[in-house]
């Protein structure tokens, strides 16, 4: 077969290059486990039928390429431990692939989770982490070879107690090396702290790649543009520098100056710091952005920027301090609507739900269907949670396996189960003057992801809307030409927002200049991925 004879010598060629040794894909859903699976494998022939003929192929693979490499290069198979998929393969010839994969010359055997196709989220940042080690563990009993475990590990400590339970012998990363290309070398002198953590988020790598863009990183701009964005040395004319903000775009513009050696000062008119990083982390499924926010912490100590929390600066403040440069990173105010004779109250900001400022009752309109939308959606589809402001809560393993009805146990082939979501805490409908799938402008590879979750709650979705009025009944619309009155208690807006520029008027008055980032420069969609961009390149153009 000459597709065999493609993967043998791409195999030499690595050799050759000077590589130890290669991975084989046979998981995902791509070719290899196209074979593999009767959901795919429709052949009549020698390559399908039965499991000794569906296997057939990745064993000819491995065995044709040990024969051309000889027994020192490594060769490390991924093999779809979970499919996730009707159709896919059960446990048994899992275990039976596996072994005869060790028989044919294989000197590893990787974990793979879930095919694209499949309706289960498995590196989005929901996923418990970890979540899948225990079917890499089930797996040792059966075969001598070492065995990696992968899929949402993304911290020394979560690894390290993998590999201290035997649950697995060795565990793969990628994106958390996006995040933090020096995630070893902190691990190893024992400053897991110092790590910027991958927050699962596919919005920069994923996303990217799949809209044939080049792959990065939300919390890690300078990932794979290291080469146009190469480190600096430290300025040779260090500057005063104010921040005014510690939001995204203000974190990284602090901090992004600090290391180029400007004495930096940090203003926030809060408590903490987090910006919108603070809402996003109350939304089930989001408490990794707890860790972007301790990242940056650690860098404000560590870099030596001086913090002023509940420090509302004025523009005669920072003028009268004389600061060489000013960044202003002051973000947002939420785009308002007005409904002439609503009751008091009744009419709420999402940033009044999500701060806990405002308890919305039981039936709920959500004005607007972007990503604040169905953030806000989620929140009220499920109990309000305890918070800290210090140790993010735990996603339970438990609650997920249930609600996306994956059986790690594998009683049902192929992983999976009844999906069992959660009781929705609130009956909510979604709205979008568009017209058009609504969320279609959501994260390419996340996006189905929310829509699911929001299907799970049994959320109505609405597009098309007219927006009439609120009174004691609730809000009332026009879809498609017929009116509705929506019995809510309240309607939430999540209608957009405009940049906070205030003090940037002020200081323009007092004929200062200032530098604009983030939401303040630019409020649209709340893009947290370009307001780290722009902080640290605001922070580098300092030095030119």
């Amino acid at each position: 077969m000459t597709t065999i004879k493609h993967f043998v010598r791409c195999a030499q060629l690595a050799q050759e290059a000077g590589y130890d040794g290669v991975e084989v894909m046979g998981s995902e859903g791509y070719l290899i486990n196209q074979f593999i699976a009767p959901r795919t494998n429709k052949r009549t022939d020698a390559w399908g039928g039965d499991l000794e003929r569906r296997l057939r192929f990745p064993l000819e693979i491995v065995r044709q390429t040990r024969e051309a490499v000889g027994p020192q290069f490594i060769i490390i198979f991924r093999l779809s431990m979970l499919d996730l998929v009707e159709g896919g393969s059960t446990w048994e010839e899992v275990v039976q692939l596996a072994q005869a994969l060790e028989e044919a010359g294989v000197t590893i055997i990787n974990t793979g989770i879930g095919w694209h196709e499949a309706r289960v989220p498995t590196i989005a940042t929901l996923v418990p982490r970890g979540a899948f080690s225990e079917v890499t563990a089930r797996l040792k009993a059966h075969v001598r070879v070492p065995l990696i475990t992968s899929n949402r590990v993304n911290t020394p400590e979560v690894a390290e107690g993998i590999l201290s339970s035997g649950s697995a012998d060795l565990v793969s990363m990628a994106r958390p090396f996006l995040a933090d290309p020096y995630f070893m070398e902190k691990a190893s002198r024992g400053a897991p702290q110092e790590i910027n953590t991958c927050i699962g988020c596919n919005q920069a790598c994923l996303d990217h790649v799949f809209e044939l863009k080049r792959a990065s990183c939300l919390v890690n701009p300078r990932a794979c543009y290291e080469a146009e964005l190469p480190e600096l040395p430290r300025a040779r004319a260090p500057k005063r520098v104010a921040v005014v903000g510690a939001g995204p775009a203000g974190l990284s513009a602090s901090t992004s100056a600090a290391e180029l050696g400007h004495e930096v000062t940090l203003f926030e008119a809060s408590g903490q710091l987090g910006g919108q990083f603070n809402l996003a982390k109350r939304v089930p499924g989001k408490e990794e952005f707890y860790e972007t926010i301790r990242y940056f912490s650690e860098l404000i100590k560590s870099r030596g920027v001086t913090l002023k929390l509940n420090t509302r600066v004025s523009g005669a403040e920072l003028h009268a301090e004389g600061f060489d440069e000013v960044i202003l990173a002051t973000g947002i105010h939420p785009r308002a609507l007005h409904f002439e004779g609503a009751p008091e109250g009744k009419v709420v900001s999402y940033i009044e739900v999500l701060t806990g400022a405002v308890e919305v009752g039981e039936r709920v309109a959500i004005i607007g269907a972007g990503g604040i939308g169905f953030d806000v959606a989620e929140f009220l589809l499920k109990p309000t949670p305890t918070l800290s402001e210090e140790t993010p809560p735990q996603a339970s393993l438990e609650s997920y396996l249930s609600e996306w009805g994956v059986d790690l146990q594998y009683k049902e082939g192929s992983g999976l189960t009844t999906p069992a979501p959660p009781t929705p805490a609130r009956q909510l409908y979604v709205l979008q003057r568009s017209e058009g799938k609504v969320g279609a402008r959501l994260g390419k590879t996340t996006g189905w992801i929310h829509r699911a979750q929001l299907k799970h709650g049994g959320v109505e979705l609405l597009s098309g809307a007219r927006y009439e009025k609120v009174d004691q009944v609730g809000l009332h619309v026009t879809v498609a030409g017929e009116a509705r009155a929506l019995e809510v208690d309240h309607v939430v807006v999540c209608a957009g927002q405009i940049p906070n520029r205030e003090l940037f008027e002020e200081l323009k008055g007092l004929g200062v200049s200032a530098h604009l980032v983030g939401g303040a420069q630019e409020a649209s969609e709340l893009d947290a991925k370009r307001a780290i961009r722009q902080g640290l390149m605001c922070a580098r153009a300092l030095s030119s």
